[in-house]
């Protein structure tokens, strides 16, 4: 396994703040999926999905992926549906650490109620957000280690991060 920190999960979980965080308290390089995304597609998101589509957005996303897990030290964050094909799974696993973020179904809402740059939550996010939950329930409990960020702090869910990582021997307590 690479020692990579690799946190997956629901979008609005906290990843990419918990990773910036964590990267910055582990002397670790914070990469985001999303963004790498972005700059190899040229565009954002939002354009991706209605000039491609959903399909070619996953495919460019494993292929990003792919790339950025050859390398060490990083903290990776992704986007919520990265998990959704087995071969991101894989690897992931064989990647490094990976942790599982979530929250409760009130607290997505909450989080994402006024975010426009979420295609899949088009339509009304209450009622995106309770589908995808119920399409995606089983999607992130391939990862060994599982926190849920509602109502914490940054700060309490990276020492709970930090401690899952030192149990696993991947760094010092110190």
């Amino acid at each position: 396994m690479r020692n990579n920190l690799i946190l997956v999960g629901f979008m609005g979980t906290g990843k990419t703040t918990v990773g910036a965080a964590l990267s910055e308290e582990l002397g670790m390089i914070h990469r985001d999926l999303d963004e790498g995304i972005v700059e190899r597609a040229g565009c954002t998101i939002p354009q991706l999905f209605e000039q491609k589509g959903e399909a070619f957005f996953r495919d460019m996303e494993a292929a990003v992926l792919a790339d950025l897990l050859k390398q060490h030290g990083l903290v990776l964050t992704t986007g919520g549906g990265a998990v959704l094909r087995a071969e991101n799974v894989q690897r992931m696993l064989e990647g490094g650490l990976v942790v599982a973020l979530s929250a409760t179904e009130e607290e997505l809402v909450r989080r994402l109620e006024r975010d426009q740059n979420r295609p899949l939550l088009a339509g009304g996010v209450a009622q995106r957000v309770k589908a995808l939950l119920e399409q995606r329930k089983d999607s992130y409990t391939f990862a060994p280690v599982q926190i849920d960020t509602t109502g914490k702090e940054v700060a309490e869910i990276v020492a709970e991060i930090r401690l899952a990582m030192v149990e696993k021997g991947l760094i010092g307590k110190d």
